[in-house]
């Protein structure tokens, strides 16, 4: 079964880039049809989209967050990263990968149900 895996700094300081990676095991990241996914939860809010890459290496990003995200792939490692460069403390919030096997149902703030795989989650704290 498909598995992920994230790993980040923790923390990081205001005005750095976060880059948070995604491991992939029991499948691959350029399997047809895939959204490999970032999305995140702030303290007291929802889940919200980041962006994703898919099979092909295709990206797109939350307009919210475009001018700042980068989300790219390591097909030998079978791995995607995620960078957010110019952070503040609004980007505190467990960061989580995940996989959608199809379109339906998007939204820039999907619930849990919405994917259908999910990481553990990697809290990054933005903080002097």
């Amino acid at each position: 079964q498909v598995q992920l895996q994230e790993s980040g700094p923790g923390l990081v300081k205001p005005s750095q880039t976060l880059s948070v990676t995604c491991t992939v095991s029991g499948g691959s990241i350029t399997t047809n049809g895939y959204y490999w996914s970032w999305i995140r939860q702030s303290p007291g809010k929802g889940l919200e989209y980041v962006g994703h890459i898919t099979s092909s290496g295709s990206t797109y990003y939350n307009p919210s967050l475009k001018s700042r995200a980068s989300i790219f792939r390591d097909t030998s490692k079978n791995q995607f990263t995620l960078q957010l460069s110019s952070v503040t403390p609004e980007d505190t919030a467990v960061y989580y990968c995940a996989n959608k096997r199809d379109s339906r149902g998007w939204t820039l703030q999907p619930s849990w149900y919405a994917y259908d795989y999910w990481g553990q989650g990697t809290q990054v704290t933005v903080s002097s």
